[in-house]
Parts: structure tokens; C-alpha cells; sequence
């Protein structure tokens, strides 16, 4: 299979090299030429737009901000749509919702060309080290044709039901994700302000009850003082409002939630939405 990937920021840079060193990578596509660079130095094709890339391609993965960024990727002018062709599969791999995985299907399905919606969990760190957890959602047999190409950045590949359940899968993640971050932040407060060794704290925190994926990705960089992203705070908080959409919609009571967006959005306002997840105690 030949695979394209168009979006090389934080997640989409790396996977596309580890999908380069399993023999897949054919193309790719940035709309800041320079991220493409490194791609080119290694002999791979850098397309002048989606719909270029996807000429070339059997498989367009896009891995991009959010829903209506895909949607430009995809239908916008020299979007995949106007270089597609039947049989082409196109992977969201980034987080929207489940309503744009639908649109996007059954807008593409018009051309010919299937959908999958297969967002990603484990941040840069489980991009660049190629550990990431995959949530998918299509067709199951199109899912198991493309389970090689998964695996050359994921070590827990999932198919969870079909068009649209990815998303929702992720969301799901991303509430607990949110909400680890929020305990996280609030448990170094009160170390803190009781004069605890934060070494020790850690070591705690890292082996007990309270051990998280925030806790064993984000700890050690708040110790050192890091706040760099690893997943950028303005994308939770984006995520954040995902869910609540869809609990809004469902007359679903989530407060803890509901306080976590919040928080988030706080961030975001402050002109704090590049900093990583990690960062949220800027706020308080």
C-alpha cells in the first residue's frame, strides 16, 4: 500500500517517519513546507496539496487540528476530494467528533472512497517512540487491510465499531485524560503548599493508586519545569467541548467534566493554549 499523510505537526511528523521505515510512506503534504523537508532529504515525495498527494496514494491519512480543518483538507480547493478516485481509503486520525466522521464518510462515499476515523492516544511521546493506542471506526474488513500500516505507529491497534465510534472512543479517552491532568495539577498544589519533597511526591504518585498516563508522561516534565506540549492544551480544551456537545445532546450529567472544560478554556483565554495539558496549574 502506498500511504500518503498530509499534516507533519507534533503527532502526524513522526508517525509518517515510522510509516517511512516500515516501506509504506509515499507522500506527504504540510502546509508549512518547511516540516516537509526532512521527508524529502529521505527521497519521499512532498505534494503540492492534498489532491495532489492523493494522485498518489492508496491510502490519505490526515492528521490535522480539528474537524473543519479535515473538512478543508478534504473538500476545500486542491482538497484529496478533486484528486480521488474509487477504491482510495481516507484515515482521520485526528480528533473531531463523531457527527464530522459521518459527514466526511458519506460525503466521500459519493466519490467512491471509504473513511475510516482513527484517532490516537499517547501523545508526542507515544508518536515518536511508535506506542501510540489507535481507536478505529469503518468497515471492519477495510480496517484489517490497513492493520500493517497501524502498526508501524501503534502497539495497541483497536477496532471499535464503525463509522463515527473512533471519535467517540476518543472522547471517551480524553475525559479521563482531562480529568487525571486536573487531579494531577490540584495533588502537586496541596504538595506543595504543605512543603512536601516533590522527588518524593513523584515517587508516590508514580507508584500507587494515583499512577495515570498524566502522572508517568507529565510528572517528570513538571518537575523539571517544562511545560512544553506534548498534546497542546488548546486541542483538549477543543476536545473537551466535543464531549460536552455530545452530552449536552444527550441530556447527560458531566460535571467534573463540565469543570475541566472550564478550566481549559481559562488557558486558552489567558493565551496559554500552546503550553502542554500539563501546564493547566498557570490558571489557578
Amino acid at each position: 500500500m502506498r500511504v500518503g499523510v498530509v499534516g507533519l505537526g507534533i503527532m502526524g511528523g513522526p508517525m509518517a517517519m515510522h510509516l517511512h521505515k516500515a516501506g509504506f510512506l509515499a507522500a506527504v503534504y504540510n502546509r508549512t513546507r518547511a516540516k516537509a523537508e526532512p521527508f524529502a532529504k529521505l527521497g519521499v515525495y512532498v505534494a503540492e496539496s492534498p489532491a495532489d498527494l492523493a494522485r498518489r496514494v492508496d491510502v490519505v491519512i490526515v492528521m490535522v487540528s480539528d474537524g473543519p480543518d479535515v473538512e478543508q483538507v478534504l473538500f476545500g480547493p486542491g482538497g484529496v476530494a478533486e484528486g480521488a478516485r474509487p477504491g482510495l481509503v481516507v484515515v482521520d486520525m485526528s480528533t473531531n467528533s463523531p457527527d464530522w466522521a459521518r459527514r466526511f464518510a458519506e460525503r466521500l462515499a459519493q466519490l467512491g472512497v471509504e473513511f475510516l476515523d482513527a484517532p490516537v492516544t499517547g501523545g508526542q511521546r507515544g508518536a515518536v517512540e511508535g506506542t501510540l493506542t489507535v481507536m478505529v471506526g469503518g468497515r471492519e474488513e477495510t480496517f484489517q487491510r490497513l492493520l500493517p500500516v497501524f502498526k508501524a505507529f501503534g502497539r495497541n491497534v483497536i477496532y471499535v465499531g464503525p463509522v463515527g465510534y473512533g471519535q467517540a472512543m476518543k472522547l471517551v479517552n480524553q475525559v479521563v485524560v482531562a480529568l487525571n491532568t486536573v487531579a494531577m495539577v490540584e495533588g502537586l498544589r496541596l504538595a506543595k503548599a504543605l512543603g512536601l519533597d516533590m522527588e518524593k511526591v513523584a515517587q508516590v504518585l508514580t507508584g500507587g493508586a494515583a499512577r495515570s498516563g498524566s502522572i508517568e508522561l507529565y510528572l517528570p516534565k513538571l518537575l523539571k519545569g517544562d511545560l512544553s506540549p506534548g498534546f497542546k492544551a488548546a486541542h483538549l480544551k477543543k476536545d473537551l467541548a466535543y464531549v460536552m456537545e455530545q452530552a449536552n445532546r444527550l441530556s447527560l450529567f458531566l460535571p467534573a467534566t463540565s469543570l475541566a472544560l472550564e478550566l481549559y478554556k481559562k488557558m486558552v483565554e489567558k493565551g496559554l493554549g500552546e503550553l502542554g495539558t500539563h501546564a493547566l496549574g498557570e490558571v489557578y
